[in-house]
């Protein structure tokens, strides 16, 4: 016993080694900073919103893919005149669904994730969640000019959203409120992802979507999980082959690329005109005084007759509707005279317009897609002469992407996934990266951002409860605007105020639209007149990095109301209330690039 005891002593006495203490330390130090980041949280989250997402994108592509597009394309094909009462059929039965199930039936698909991580920290409302589903079987699986990318990337965020509401309320992975919008991101790449079958797509694709020049990197973790888990459980049920298998080329000349900057920048240009004209319609549409229902209808017959003028011209399987996976093969497998490829092109666009201009529940990423593929094969034949039509057909489909979505990495990613054309990334890439360029700003989103507003590290870890002003001034909406400007003063540190009716918060008021109503209505109108409707609170224990965001985005408040039990303001926030903290000497420098708040876009 007593030489046991000698040697558990002596091995205990090598591990309290002074040098072996000293190393240990050393070696837990570095491990801490390595994994300073609380990456367990995403290693269990991510799989999580990739395998729901993979399940629903699944049921999606089934849906639309398997049983009901090759039903009415076959029927369509057989009998033009049907494409009429198809698609007035089925965008009037969608347009019902959004008015009467949904609170917004302009806010959906990939413009409401964007919007979402821009102006709601993430938060999407799931109350709707299975109606817009629906609206976005119906739109394109009776035709509608648009794919599943739409539901595809809608149903990842929203997803994503949700699991972020329910690991929050049970305490689970110390989520903050920054961590929404992540798993926002999270959940549209894996949409994507499983969509097209393509996850460096998916995760490349929905960093850029929010950002017209910039990417959402705090998301590239856990999106890149998501993507591969949503893929390989999509995979499982309908197989990992490309959705179109491109016939690579073994090489391309020092002319191809040139005759390829020479694509890129007439797609640029034909792609600016169209998105620019796209908006204006969409905002027309939208602000048209008619039941949603019958826009859509509307739209729904315009895209039929975008169908049937096609097809009667040119009797063939190729068709400008729906969501034309098919539409790949026929223009690359099969012969078409540059005519034809540019007017399929033409009235491919003009569907898309009318479909989604008018309220379509989707997006429009296979149909520039498309239309980018037809201009590429028609320009081969007829300006460069080659005989490399999939050459040129890839970068017109990445050009067109590139320049009406403002995602040229994901754009040259996606040709390179989906097509299996892996020899065609040089000639893409400079095809997109000119189209890009030319193409402005003009995007087909109205919600993306030109870079992010703020990267103000020193604040993480800081809530907004230490920050914010407690001592607030509210009015009440009865209230004579009068009385309203004597009860200010100008030692008043904040200009919006709370407005309650009783003990309900119903909106803000400022001095600056009590300043635009003239002195002698003072004695007649009430704060009621002035007040704009509630634009929704912060919790206290919000970052204060995410309250800066939200204070310099575009059309942002300069005060934020803190808010607890939705009707509780306990403080104001205002970005002087941020710069004072910033300045504040206890708090770590901050680069000038870290705080640098461009110009408004």
């Amino acid at each position: 016993m007593n030489a046991n005891n000698r040697k558990v002593q002596q091995e205990g006495g090598i591990f309290r080694h002074r040098l072996l203490r000293k190393y240990t330390s050393l070696v837990r130090e570095d491990l801490s900073a390595i994994y300073a980041r609380d990456l367990r949280k995403w290693l269990v989250i991510a799989p999580l919103v990739g395998v729901v997402t993979g399940l629903i994108t699944t049921a999606i592509v089934i849906i639309i893919l398997d049983r009901m597009w090759p039903a009415i394309l076959g029927f369509y094909l057989r009998h033009h005149w049907a494409m009429v009462p198809g698609l007035l059929m089925g965008c009037a039965a969608a347009g019902l669904i959004m008015q009467h199930f949904t609170p917004d039936p302009n806010e959906h698909s990939t413009e409401e994730i964007i919007r979402s991580y821009h102006e709601h920290q993430g938060d999407v409302n799931m109350r709707p969640f299975l109606p817009k589903l629906l609206a976005a079987i119906a739109t394109v699986g009776f035709g509608g000019s648009a794919a599943l990318e739409g539901p595809g990337i809608y149903s990842g965020g929203a997803i994503g959203s949700w699991l972020w509401k329910r690991f929050r309320s049970a305490g689970r992975f110390r989520l903050d409120a920054r961590d929404r919008r992540i798993l926002l991101i999270c959940g549209a790449a894996a949409g994507m992802s499983a969509v097209f079958r393509a996850p460096l797509t998916g995760i490349v694709f929905a960093l850029e979507m929010p950002y017209k020049d910039d990417l959402a990197h705090e998301a590239l973790l856990p999106s890149l999980i998501a993507s591969v888990v949503s893929f390989m459980t999509l995979s499982s049920f309908l197989g990992s082959a490309p959705l179109f298998n491109f016939a690579a080329e073994p090489s391309f000349t020092r002319r191809d690329l040139l005759w390829c900057a020479l694509l890129g920048l007439a797609i640029g240009l034909v792609s600016m005109a169209f998105v620019t004209t796209f908006r204006r319609v969409r905002a027309f549409c939208v602000h048209a005084r008619a039941p949603h229902w019958v826009k859509f209808a509307i739209g729904g017959l315009l895209t039929a007759l975008c169908g049937w003028t096609f097809v009667h011209f040119y009797n063939g399987p190729l068709t400008p509707l729906g969501p034309n996976y098919e539409a790949v093969g026929l223009i690359l497998q099969h012969p078409h005279s540059s005519t034809e490829l540019v007017l399929f092109g033409v009235l491919k666009l003009a569907a898309t317009l009318f479909t989604l201009g008018a309220g379509g529940v989707s997006a429009m990423f296979v149909p520039l897609f498309l239309t980018g593929g037809s201009f590429g094969v028609a320009f081969a034949q007829s300006v460069a002469h080659s005989p490399s039509l999939a050459l040129y057909a890839a970068v017109g489909m990445a050009s067109f992407i590139a320049a009406g979505y403002k995602t040229p990495l994901a754009a040259v990613v996606f040709v390179a996934e989906a097509t299996g054309g892996h020899a065609f990334i040089i000639p893409s890439l400079i095809g997109a990266a000119v189209a890009y360029a030319v193409s402005g700003d003009a995007s087909a989103s109205g919600d993306q951002r030109l870079h992010e507003a703020v990267k103000a590290h020193a604040l993480k870890g800081i809530a907004v409860r230490d920050v914010m002003q407690t001592e607030v001034l509210f009015a009440p909406v009865s209230l004579r605007l009068r009385e309203f400007a004597a009860m200010l003063s100008p030692h008043t540190r904040h200009e919006v105020f709370p407005v309650f009716d009783g003990a309900r918060l119903v909106g803000t008021c400022s001095v600056w639209s009590l300043s635009h109503v003239p002195p002698e209505k003072w004695n007649t109108l009430t704060v009621r007149d002035i007040t704009q409707p509630h634009p929704g609170g912060i919790s206290p224990q919000t970052d204060l990095a995410e309250a800066l965001r939200l204070l310099l985005r575009e059309d942002g408040e300069p005060t934020l109301l803190v808010v607890e039990d939705k009707h509780k303001v306990v403080g104001i926030l205002t970005r002087t209330d941020v710069l004072q903290t910033l300045l504040q000497p206890h708090l770590e420098p901050v680069s000038e690039d870290e705080l640098a708040v461009p110009s408004p876009a």
